[in-house]
């Protein structure tokens, strides 16, 4: 029996490093996949590793139908499909999600989504919310993302020039990437210092200051 798989983790957790080996791994078996992907940092229908892994993919936008798809290539077309892989699945539509459920249950096809829990706001992305409410397996990845403090990274921020943001639109392409000059960028954060918005970039300035009483916030 086919399943739908959910494996998720914070940024730098390693999830397209991931679904990159998971593909390698079927294919070497003889086993035939497609790649699927939505608003990869590196652009449009691939999927990047931050360890410098690529490979081409389907790109996912708003109207793209993955039941469609899928029995066009098997009946139209005479393809033979054995699974899925999606990356970047939080931001698949609910709709989107409950087509892989089905392709997973009628079509018989493994599906294996890749993606990020929460949004920048601390906030389920509708596609991570359904597949937990989905999925035959969810998998919380164990590399651990690490918080400019040392400690246990469990949420993704969004900084422009350095300073997190709360708010703004949920789906901005930025990178994490120091070396890259652009406003708008992602960095991962324990939750002591989500809550108190203090990112790497700010928290030199910080430490010059006493932290307030833990009761005057």
């Amino acid at each position: 029996m086919a399943e739908l798989h959910f494996y998720t983790g914070t940024m730098d957790a390693g999830k397209s490093t991931l679904a990159l080996q998971t593909n390698h791994n079927h294919a070497v078996r003889g086993r035939v996949g497609v790649l699927f992907t939505s608003h990869d940092r590196a652009g449009s229908a691939v999927i990047s590793s931050r360890l410098g892994l690529t490979e081409g993919a389907v790109e996912v936008d708003g109207d793209f139908d993955f039941w469609a798809y899928l029995v066009e290539r098997l009946t139209q077309h005479g393809e033979r499909v054995d699974y899925l892989i999606c990356d970047e699945a939080q931001f698949y539509s609910v709709t989107q999600i409950d087509q892989l459920a089905a392709i997973a249950d009628d079509l018989d096809i493994d599906v294996f989504c890749f993606g990020i829990m929460t949004d920048f706001r601390t906030r389920l992305f509708d596609g991570s919310r359904r597949l937990v409410e989905l999925a035959d397996r969810t998998h919380s990845l164990q590399v651990e993302s690490l918080c400019w403090c040392g400690r246990r990274a469990t949420h993704n921020a969004r900084t422009i020039d350095g300073a997190m943001v709360i708010e703004g639109d949920v789906i901005v392409v930025g990178d994490v990437d120091p070396e890259i000059d652009e406003r708008v960028g992602y960095e991962v954060l324990c939750r002591q210092h989500h809550r108190k918005q203090l990112t790497s970039a700010r928290a030199g300035a910080a430490a010059l200051r006493p932290d307030p009483l833990p009761f005057s916030k």
